[in-house]
This record gives structure tokens, sequence and C-alpha cells, in this order.
């Protein structure tokens, strides 16, 4: 049989659906509640999702940074060298410039920015027990002073995940006192809203799936470029209603990450180094 390289094969999304999907719902989506976002179903080119979910790499293969610390237990691989062809192309596709252009017709956030470094993005993954407290995200890049934080995309590679798994995506309200919306990371579907200073999300209970099995998604996140300097802020983690004690830690990790954030952009490092740090500690589990 012979080989088929990615030039043979058709887009991995369809711009075309995808435009008029993006006239559809941007309405909706610059009007949800508890902030701007939108869910979309069989987002790839089916062949595609399942061609991405095959080919995603294990938590043991080279590369992963294994985030482990109270507020998160997940892994991640931003390396785009280290990432699978297919997923590498994958990833091109959703940070051209013609795609783009529709997710800031979308968001309605104009000027959009795709971030080629994947700072804390790429390929999340975690694994039985795995989780990531509510927070809100980073506002400005650890290396692009003027590059403010806007827009979030994640695509779940999924096959076959059942409620009982848990791992939804939770978004809750701007004053954090209840969850508005919980979404399965359910295959091919892709999750898209706005990073503001008070759009808290994430997964805090920890995911019940299988051993053998784990929680994919490939995350992108969108800038814009400022005129004035943004103002800075590292992750801000935040406990729910009823956390209790625990808020204490959360609050303490939050800390520690803000100084991490700090030192990123005062030294111009990246997260080789934690990787390291974590991954050494990760192999003496």
């Amino acid at each position: 049989m012979p080989n088929t390289t990615l030039q043979d094969t058709k887009p991995i999304i369809d711009l075309a659906k995808w435009e008029k999907t993006v006239s559809a719902q941007a309405a909706a989506y610059q009007s949800a509640h508890p902030y701007p976002y939108g869910q979309f179903e069989h987002f790839l080119e089916e062949w595609a999702a399942q061609r991405a979910m095959d080919a995603f790499p294990s938590v043991k293969d080279d590369g992963w940074i294994h985030y482990v610390h109270v507020n998160e237990k997940k892994h991640g691989l931003n390396k785009l060298d280290l990432i699978p062809p297919f997923l590498q192309e994958l990833i091109r596709q959703l940070n051209s410039d013609e795609f783009v252009a529709l997710l800031s017709r979308l968001t309605g956030i104009q000027g959009l920015k795709a971030d080629p470094s994947l700072e804390g993005g790429g390929l999340h993954q975690s694994q039985r027990g795995g989780y990531l407290n509510i927070h809100a995200d980073f506002t400005v890049h650890p290396h692009k002073r003027q590059w403010r934080r806007r827009v979030n995309l994640l695509v779940y590679l999924n096959e076959g995940w059942q409620p009982e798994y848990r791992g939804e995506l939770e978004l809750w309200t701007r004053d954090m006192k209840t969850c508005a919306k919980s979404i399965l990371p359910v295959f091919n579907r892709c999750v898209i809203f706005n990073t503001d200073e008070d759009s808290f999300h994430g997964l805090p209970d920890p995911i019940q799936c299988p051993e053998d099995i784990t929680r994919k998604s490939v995350a992108l996140y969108y800038f814009t470029e400022e005129k004035s300097t943004p103002r800075k802020r590292a992750t801000n983690y935040r406990p729910r209603p009823g956390d209790g004690i625990k808020s204490l830690f959360i609050w303490a990790d939050r800390e520690a990450v803000r100084f991490y954030n700090a030192l990123k952009g005062w030294l111009g490092i990246n997260d080789d180094l934690v990787s390291k740090v974590l991954n050494f500690f990760n192999r003496k589990k």
C-alpha cells in the first residue's frame, strides 16, 4: 500500500463548514452565560479526529511535563518537534491565519493571534485521579509582554468516554458561587471560550476513568497584541463553596505559581526547568 502524506489528505477541519457555524453561532457565543463560550460537536473531520486520537502519544513518551501539585494533576506536551506529525499538522491548521480569522468572527475579538510557542498549551492528558482546580488563566504571555490572552480552544479526543468517568470541564460564574455549565470531554467535541480575569473554569473532581484510559485534549490559546501593557497576573486558582480547609492549600499553591510565573518573565525561561524537576519527582514515585 502506498504511503499517504499529510498533503494528500483532505483538510483536517472543513473551513467552509466552520464558516457557516461561525455565522450561525457567533451571536449565541458572545452572549453566553457565564461568559462567552461555545460547544461544537464533530469539530474535526471524523477521519482526522480518529487519526489524531490514534496518534496521541503516551504520557511516558519524551517531552511530557508532569504538572503535579496542589491545584492540578495533569500532563502537558508543548514541544512541537516532539509532537507526532499528524498532531503537528492539526495544530498548524488551527493556528492558520484563515482559522484564526474565523475565530475572531466567532468571539468578536479582533486581531487574534496564534501562539506558535504553545505556551501552556499543546497536548494535555490526565490519568485516573487527575484534576485541575477551578481557575482563571494567566493573563499575559510570559515572553511577549504586550500579548494579552483572550481565547482558549480545547479539542477532546476521548472515544467512548462515559459520564461515570467524570472529567467534565466546569464553567463557573464570575462570582464563583455556582457551576453554570458542565461539559463532558467526549470524542471530537470542541469547546471555545473567552479568557478574562474572571472566566473561572476547570475539572476539580478527580477523574474516575479506568487505569488504561486517559483524558486527552489538544489545547490552543490565542492572544491579542495590545498597544498599552496589559495587567499581568498568573493563573488564579479559586476554591469552590464548601472546600473548607482545602481553600488554604489552594491559596498557598496559587501564590507559589504566581512566583514561578514571575520568574519565567524575569529570567526568560520556559517550562523546561519545571519539567525536569517535576519529571524527576514523578520517576521517584
